[in-house]
């Protein structure tokens, strides 16, 4: 099913550039992005295509049972706004027999993609669990691999914290107030054992600061006793990682003319990629009529463009449980837009074509039954230009 929600206030001023203001106010995390912006900025360069300033979501999903099917997911209220992911489950034991297993949160593999990436957004550190309305103390597992292979123990034997790739730190200045990068646990270590990590393909040396190139592994979890014939009432929150792109107008009517542009150049192939990313939003022909409404309705030196994001979900990790999700509720709330002066609209893609119901003007309900996952949530949350009101005549 094709699902939007439209705003009736149309229109932002935008600039004919991407705003480094905006683009930091969407993602406090990517200033190093926001300063390559400035930079093609005071070098007059000409916009590049959507994905060239963006950021990437990262899709986490819900708790998983260690090759236990015996636990029904009898009840699952899935909440998910542009600042916070809230689950709330009840697992049902139907057996004999009290079950014990270890219950999972794992966490998609990552490197340190500096500046790209954020380790504490990356390694979702706020992951917090209750069990009936008690804090959970969890433990994490972790592993390291490069190139496929297991170094766990290399980095172990060395005592260099795998999760945080050495206590990495890119937050400081020097007395002038110059950006620092720091690795203390390697800094500590002699300049043979540098030398060696270096030599092992571990880290690489880039102007005297020692970058990981392995990808972590981790997941947090905890054992938990599902007593026999009694429901266990788990819930769990943390923020979301958000995704962000600059959109053009053009993306928005090539799509609803369902036409895409010809050729193969670099130009041409990225429009086509952009109305791709666009349609996984499955949006209906009256969002993108607002859309360019109320993009093309900004003040004549703003710019063409809109300013997407998105939060990924797996929902699949729900099938580790016994299927199938016997009640099973989606609540997608509008949020506030980051962009000044600008509405937010809301679009995705519901799992079995579901109805969407109206909960209020900023919250919106799927509820699906017997309900087995079969792909994963991408939710789109668009900020859109408002109009500025025209100046009082004196």
């Amino acid at each position: 099913m094709i699902f939007f929600i439209v705003d009736e206030r149309l229109g932002i001023e935008l600039p004919d550039r991407p705003n480094p203001a905006i683009l930091a106010a969407m993602n406090p995390t990517k200033l190093v992005s926001v300063a390559l912006v400035v930079a093609c900025e005071c070098l007059a360069l000409s916009v590049p295509s959507a994905a060239d300033d963006s950021a990437a979501s990262i899709a986490a999903g819900g708790l998983v049972p260690r090759r236990e099917t015996r636990i029904v997911m009898a009840k699952e209220v899935l909440r998910i706004s542009p600042t916070k992911i809230v689950v709330d489950y009840e697992f049902r034991n139907d057996s004999d027999q009290d079950v014990t297993t270890e219950v999972a949160f794992p966490i998609p593999p990552y490197k340190n993609e500096f500046p790209e990436g954020d380790i504490q957004s990356q390694s979702f550190k706020t992951f917090h669990p209750w069990v009936e309305g008690k804090p959970v103390h969890y433990e994490s597992e972790v592993k390291a691999t490069l190139n496929g292979k297991d170094v766990t123990g290399l980095l172990e034997a060395d005592h260099i914290d795998i999760p945080t790739f050495g206590h990495f730190d890119d937050t400081t200045e020097d007395a002038q107030g110059v950006g620092q990068v720091l690795v203390p646990d390697l800094t500590r270590l002699s300049k043979p054992v540098q030398s060696r990590l270096i030599k092992e393909g571990l880290f690489e040396d880039q102007g005297g600061v020692l970058f990981s190139l392995y990808t972590v592994h981790l997941q947090y979890h905890w054992t938990q006793t599902f007593p026999a014939h009694s429901t266990v009432r788990i819930h769990h929150e943390y923020p979301p990682v958000v995704g962000f792109e600059m959109m053009p107008v053009e993306t928005f009517k090539n799509s609803s003319h369902h036409t895409e542009p010809g050729g193969n150049d670099e130009s041409a192939r990225g429009q086509r990629d952009d109305i791709k990313f666009l349609n996984s939003f499955c949006p209906d022909p009256p969002l993108l009529r607002s859309a360019i409404h109320s993009i093309e309705n900004v003040p004549a030196e703003s710019g063409p463009y809109a300013y997407p994001r998105w939060i990924d979900f797996i929902l699949t990790s729900a099938n580790t449980w016994k299927q199938p999700i016997e009640d099973f509720t989606l609540i997608v709330e509008r949020g506030r837009s980051e962009v000044e002066n600008a509405h937010t609209l809301v679009s995705f893609c519901t799992p079995q074509n579901a109805v969407v119901e109206k909960l209020d003007a900023d919250h919106f309900q799927v509820h699906l039954t017997n309900f087995i996952p079969a792909s994963e949530l991408h939710i789109g949350f668009f900020d859109l230009p408002e109009a500025r009101a025209a100046p009082k005549q004196k």
